[in-house]
């Protein structure tokens, strides 16, 4: 297959690499500001509930790190903002009256989420118990929206609609067609499933490595437990709903899933193929399940599924994009299933025993799960955005007319690398400095550098 790179323009490539560094970035903070809010509430829900003081504790402490990584979003969020309009014009200039809608609505949600974060941690010791409770539930909710909003505007460039264009003018727009586009629902509900999984897996996670050096007591056990359960219930929810979103990949964009499957030819009985890498006509040392495709597609081995010959050749995905997105799958789906089997092995125990399993393999598996589903997070974007090349608006805009061609990128880019390094530094540095503060002091600290309770 012919890489038609002559006619990309010099920044397509660092603007690409930037934004892509940038999304990967940010996207970690996601779950923490959508999900890690919701196990904070839950802790403390269980501390006035049933008065119990562990999970105070634990409510108390995780409301800090949740207000790090907030104000560290913020940092990452704002960047990507930018971008949009420094690298891409093309699609911030003729797509922007649509485009910009959802991201219009986060930026609502966004100043909603910072307003209740500050009641809430400000509100320890301040307000009254339940009362400060329900100031959180605000921050899940918008947290939510938020998300919701971001991932409505990354659906409509997978599926556009909602407005008209005249003379390469938009000069109409229908917000709720463009918010509730084709593709929203389900990949709105496989994010926040997916932001669930990583912030659950990932605090159980933190836990599970201070059991496995020995600190046994309820506070790590609670703190696994309370995360663990939230992250064990969505993993099944996960796995219909990803399949479902597959299925309809399948249907409304045949491209993106016939670089899934690496799939160049048109036709029935299609097999599965896992790992492999692809050179333009097939695909090489793949593991082959007989018509897994066609079945899991449209449930019957005779189901069609158009190749990438179908699609013409100067906007065909190159051989590299395909391989990237196929094995981008393979790991998603091979991760999930393993933390489906964890949650498996948590929720059989635990509903026979009502504890927490006695292995160390099991609080080794919890320990690198957290990991793993980042992993699996990152590799389902890039399934999603290297699947749309070389798309920005499919059928609309391709990504080199959407690039800037002004400026050295790669400048731009480097200055955007230390500008992270130095957010990424700083905020392990904080984290630290917080646990080292509850390992020395029994008295906990009301908010980070925050007013002391008032007697």
């Amino acid at each position: 297959m012919v890489e038609l790179l002559a006619a990309d323009p010099e920044q397509l490539l660092p603007a690409r690499e930037q934004m892509a560094f940038t999304l990967g970035f940010h996207i970690i903070l996601v779950p923490f500001g959508v999900a890690f809010t919701f196990l904070m509430l839950i802790a403390n829900y269980r501390a006035l509930r049933h008065g119990d003081e562990t999970a105070l504790l634990l409510a108390r402490r995780w409301s800090q790190v949740a207000a790090v990584l907030f104000a560290v979003g913020a940092v990452s969020g704002t960047v990507l903002s930018f971008e949009l309009g420094l690298l891409w014009p093309g699609l911030m200039g003729k797509y922007g009256a649509a485009f910009g809608i959802p991201f219009a609505i986060e930026g609502l949600f966004f100043f909603l989420e910072a307003i209740f974060v500050a009641i809430y941690i400000y509100g320890w010791d301040r307000m009254k118990p339940w009362p400060h409770f329900w100031s959180g539930v605000p921050v899940v909710l918008s947290g939510v929206g938020g998300t919701s909003s971001v991932v409505a505007a990354n659906a409509w460039m997978n599926q556009p609609g909602g407005f008209t264009l005249r003379d390469g003018k938009i000069v109409d727009v229908q917000p709720l067609q463009v918010i509730f586009n084709d593709a929203f629902w389900y990949e709105a509900l496989h994010m926040l499933l997916a932001a669930y999984m990583v912030a659950g897996f990932t605090v159980a996670g933190v836990y599970a490595v201070g059991m496995l050096r020995g600190r046994r007591d309820r506070y790590h056990r609670l703190g696994l437990l309370i995360p663990l359960t939230v992250a064990a219930l969505v993993t099944p929810v996960q796995i219909f709903v990803g399949d479902v979103a597959a299925r309809e990949v399948f249907h409304n964009e045949p491209a993106k899933f016939a670089a899934i499957e690496a799939l160049y030819e048109t036709g029935t009985h299609v097999p599965e193929e896992l790992g492999g890498y692809y050179d333009g006509n097939a695909l090489h040392y793949g593991i082959s399940i007989p018509s897994g495709a066609s079945i899991l597609s449209g449930y019957k081995p005779s189901t069609e599924i158009k190749g990438l010959e179908e699609v013409p050749a100067d906007v065909r995905p190159t051989d590299r994009a395909v391989t990237i997105v196929h094995l981008s799958f393979d790991v998603m789906v091979g991760i999930g299933f393993a933390l489906l089997a964890l949650s498996a092995w948590f929720g059989w125990v635990y509903w026979r025993k009502r504890a927490l399993p006695g292995s160390n393999w099991f609080y080794r598996a919890v320990a690198v799960s957290g990991v793993a589903a980042v992993v699996a997070l990152e590799a389902g974007w890039v399934t999603t955005e290297v699947g749309r090349q070389p798309w920005t608006v499919v059928g609309e805009l391709l990504t080199r007319d959407a690039v800037t061609t002004e400026g050295n990128i790669w400048l731009l880019y480097v200055a955007t690398l230390v500008l992270y390094a130095v957010v990424g530094a700083a905020t392990f540095y904080v984290l630290r400095l917080l646990r080292r503060r509850w390992r020395e002091s029994d008295a906990e600290t009301d908010v980070p550098y925050g007013p002391e309770a008032s007697a």
